[in-house]
């Protein structure tokens, strides 16, 4: 069905009787898709809606949000964890897991859930979010924490709450004198273009923080012209934006389709952050590729497009151990202290240090001396 033919939504698509009343599934597929339903959340804002131009799972926004059978399909190394968020859980809604950082998670609620979301069993609950007291114990656990440089705003999508909420909470983090930097990531920008407003804005500026967007996007087609004015009213307003991105079958393992989000990205004031290798989330296994296939795209992108443009290929190590490039290795040390380097085009050199670096590099790296 094309877009022109399906009738002009005003709601949120939640449920699988929405789905088929705008035309995204047929009648046929609702009762299955009811039992991916009650595991797993749904919600199509109309934005979403309106931008998917033919109704069918080649289209690389429609695949992202709209339910599919293969959810349903257990595999024995999938986890309702799988990023070890509740292994480093301090408090309700802070996940502290790296020295200088950690996530706050005022809500776990979210204006689109994505199918292969990795917190999947837990977006769209909302006796998930926050309570007041429950900020305010989050909020005294980093001020109790002189260590933590930086607070990563996420959940669920902090940006579905109130500007009111949002500017208290984004004061209360700029009371805190050792947070030097708030990252907030969202899907706002993309699915609901309008909340970007000067009084969301507005909001986000009142820490007097630095603070940072991390938006959500894996394919070129989800930068429509809404979605390029709201990013732009953002940078404009002295936000800096950067992008992560998930290597989906189907949607985006594939170089060209790549190189033109990341080049989209660039040329609309947005740097390519990660590139995050799919995690092992429940029911997201029809979307994955291969670390060897990821890896090669990578080397594909290398030397081909602007070094701006490209993310770090990363992957989040299950069992709650943190997040490592995966990339691939351009360079091998030898037995005799040398190295074999290989350039973008596959051709390989010799390099070998000169003096004493070669013995410099066996020196302690002295990551005991960094301090905040």
């Amino acid at each position: 069905m094309q877009q022109d033919d399906r009738p002009v939504l005003r709601k949120a698509v939640t449920t699988t009787e929405g789905l088929r009343a705008s035309g995204l599934v047929e009648a046929g597929d609702v009762a299955q898709l009811r039992a991916v339903a009650d595991q797993f959340s749904i919600r199509l804002t109309p934005d979403v809606v309106d931008s998917i131009a033919v109704a069918g799972r080649a289209d690389p926004i429609y695949a992202q949000y709209v339910p599919h059978r293969l959810e349903l399909e257990a595999h024995d190394e999938e986890l309702a964890d799988p990023i070890g968020d509740d292994v480093y859980e301090k408090v309700k809604g802070i996940t502290h897991r790296y020295p200088d950082r950690l996530l706050l998670k005022p809500t776990h609620t979210c204006q689109v859930y994505c199918r292969f979301c990795f917190r999947r069993e837990k977006v769209g609950k909302a006796e998930e979010a926050l309570s007041r007291d429950e900020l305010d114990a989050a909020l005294d656990y980093i001020r109790g924490h002189e260590e933590i440089f930086e607070v990563i705003l996420s959940g669920g999508d902090p940006l579905v709450l109130s500007d009111r909420r949002i500017a208290a909470l984004m004061t209360g983090l700029g009371d805190v004198a050792h947070v030097g930097s708030i990252r907030i990531h969202t899907r706002i920008p993309l699915v609901d273009p309008g909340r970007i407003g000067e009084d969301l804005i507005a909001a986000l500026r009142s820490s007097r923080k630095a603070v940072s967007l991390v938006i959500h996007v894996n394919h070129e087609r989800e930068l429509g012209e809404p979605v390029r004015a709201a990013i732009a009213r953002l940078v404009d307003a002295g936000i800096p934006l950067f992008s992560q991105s998930v290597l989906l079958r189907g949607i985006n393992d594939d170089a060209a389709v790549l190189a033109d989000l990341f080049r989209a990205l660039v040329r609309n004031r947005v740097k390519p952050y990660y590139l995050h290798h799919l995690d092992k989330a429940r029911g997201v296994n029809h979307f994955r590729v291969s670390v060897e296939r990821g890896q090669a795209l990578m080397r594909a992108l290398r030397g081909y497009i602007s070094g701006l443009c490209l993310p770090t290929y990363v992957l989040d190590i299950p069992g709650g151990h943190g997040k490592v490039p995966i990339g691939p290795s351009y360079i091998t040390r030898r037995e005799d202290g040398s190295y074999e380097v290989t350039d973008y085009l596959g051709n390989r050199h010799d390099y070998r240090e000169i003096g004493e670096g070669g013995a410099r590099a066996m020196a302690p790296a002295g990551r005991e001396d960094i301090q905040n």
